[in-house]
């Protein structure tokens, strides 16, 4: 049975203890709800990945209470400096060579020789990680390929009884992952995945951000970019400009296509993106629940502008309606 601990002294401290042991604990940041383990044990790393049936070829992020902590286990360089100045702790994540001395396992950076850090938004997380004192290994607390958890609840939904706690800190105030840009090449920074920080931001400081001219379900270089994820269990239709009586409709603005469709969830009523960002996940969810309730054969989607974070619930949103795996379950 998992154990669902208060973000208080004696919560977190008892997390922290599970986490050191070698055990799972998912918990709150300003993004969604991370699936933690310890970064630095391989055994730990494998239970993650077992609890959540992810593919073994889709690195993870490694979660830090500073800086100064993460920057102890990557090459950093002016760049990647100024970035964590400016955004962290926040969504954001860095892509950096993996320094001489770093302790995370090679199962958590799929053998790759650089790694990915975050320093997440959140005192009771930051308290979690200070208590913990070791890389945490933390992707989404979700099973793979499934909606991204943004409160405590849709953490027991996913993974009750497949592991040890959930830290519940309530709903996460971004409810989108956070953006992962490649340093690798400080030259060359390399979008990998929009997030919680837009592009515009990021631009502004270091200037023009390359994008992968491919993507594929081949060994990705960071987490979040399989082409099949986020995915409901009903299909996903975007764009849609009209809507069909059995299906849900996310909406956003305020015109939706409420009126045909079986049943609505309004990302955003007023049109803004940052409220958007932060009901997506909740809403994929909502209208999954609702299936059976009214016979849904699918799920249409609004046009979602394509600025700010825009960009980010569009990525989002195109991953939940890529085909699925083969023998992806749809129950």
């Amino acid at each position: 049975m998992t154990e669902r601990l208060a973000a208080t002294p004696s919560g977190i401290a008892a997390a922290a203890r599970i986490l050191r042991d070698g055990g799972l604990v998912a918990f709150g940041t300003e993004t969604v709800y991370g699936l933690g383990g310890d970064a630095t044990q391989p055994s730990a790393v494998a239970h993650i990945f077992e609890a959540k049936n992810r593919p073994r070829f889709n690195p993870l992020i490694s979660h830090f209470a500073s800086a100064d902590a993460a920057f102890k286990q990557v090459q950093s360089n002016p760049l990647a400096q100024k970035l964590a100045d400016r955004f962290w702790p926040g969504p954001l994540t860095l892509v950096l060579p993996r320094a001489p001395g770093c302790t995370v396992s090679d199962l958590a950076a799929d053998g790759l020789p650089s790694i990915a850090v975050r320093v997440p938004r959140g005192d009771a997380v930051l308290a979690l990680l200070r208590a913990v004192d070791h890389p945490v290994a933390a992707p989404s607390a979700n099973r793979s390929g499934r909606i991204s958890p943004s409160d405590a609840s849709h953490v027991l939904d996913e993974l009750e009884g497949r592991i040890d706690a959930v830290l519940d800190t309530g709903p996460c105030a971004v409810g989108l992952e956070s953006t992962v840009v490649d340093l690798t090449n400080p030259d060359r920074p390399c979008l990998l995945r929009p997030g919680g920080v837009s592009v515009e931001e990021l631009e502004g400081l270091c200037g023009p951000i390359a994008r992968p001219e491919t993507e594929s379900d081949a060994a990705p270089l960071s987490p979040g970019r399989m082409l099949s994820h986020y995915a409901p269990s009903l299909p996903v239709r975007l764009n849609a400009t009209s809507v069909g009586p059995q299906e849900g409709l996310i909406a956003f603005g305020p015109t939706p296509l409420h009126d045909e469709a079986a049943v609505t969830w309004n990302l955003s009523p007023t049109g803004n993106l940052e409220e958007a960002a932060a009901r997506l996940f909740s809403g994929l969810r909502f209208l999954d629940s609702q299936r059976q309730t009214f016979e849904l054969t699918g799920l249409a989607v609004q046009p979602i502008p394509e600025h700010g974070l825009g960009l980010a619930i569009q990525d989002r949103l195109r991953r939940a309606a890529a085909p699925r795996p083969a023998g992806y379950d749809l129950t």
